[in-house]
């Protein structure tokens, strides 16, 4: 049997961060995810709720924030339980595996150290040392 999910989305809110009693954490989030629709046509959005434990779970919480785009691998789960009212309710999620962000670096609005601070000007002066120029023959190239 295969049970393997491949999202892209945004989250619809920021991510929740908690810990287990076993001390590892875990997040809920909720990612929109575009429909595809005919042209002209109104386009529409499904809600997917995913989990993610872990590491993963403490980089989401800290990198991304509402309306942040990424991706999501992993499996569906699928519970059933009783609400107040009695009645039987079933609950499908994403457990993910993995969770790559996809917005482009820096764009998180204020999450990184503000331009002034030294931490924020030291990775600016070292990420502007990578792009000197490197000496490389044309013949060396694959492409």
């Amino acid at each position: 049997m295969i049970n393997r999910v491949v999202l892209v989305g945004r989250l619809v809110r920021n991510p929740e961060l908690n810990k287990l009693p076993s001390g590892i954490s875990a997040s809920a989030f909720t990612l929109a995810i575009d429909n595809m629709v005919k042209p002209g046509a109104q386009k529409t959005a499904s809600f997917i709720n995913c989990k993610v434990f872990g590491a993963t779970a403490d980089n989401l919480a800290k990198y991304t924030r509402k309306g942040s785009l990424v991706g999501v691998e992993g499996r569906l789960s699928q519970r059933t339980y009783e609400n107040k009212e009695g009645k039987k309710v079933n609950y499908v999620e994403v457990i993910c595996d993995r969770v790559q962000f996809l917005d482009p670096k820096g764009s998180n609005q204020g999450q990184d150290a503000p331009p002034n601070e030294p931490e924020a000007q030291e990775d600016n002066q070292n990420k502007s040392k990578n792009l000197e120029s490197i000496d490389i023959v044309d013949d060396d190239l694959p492409f």
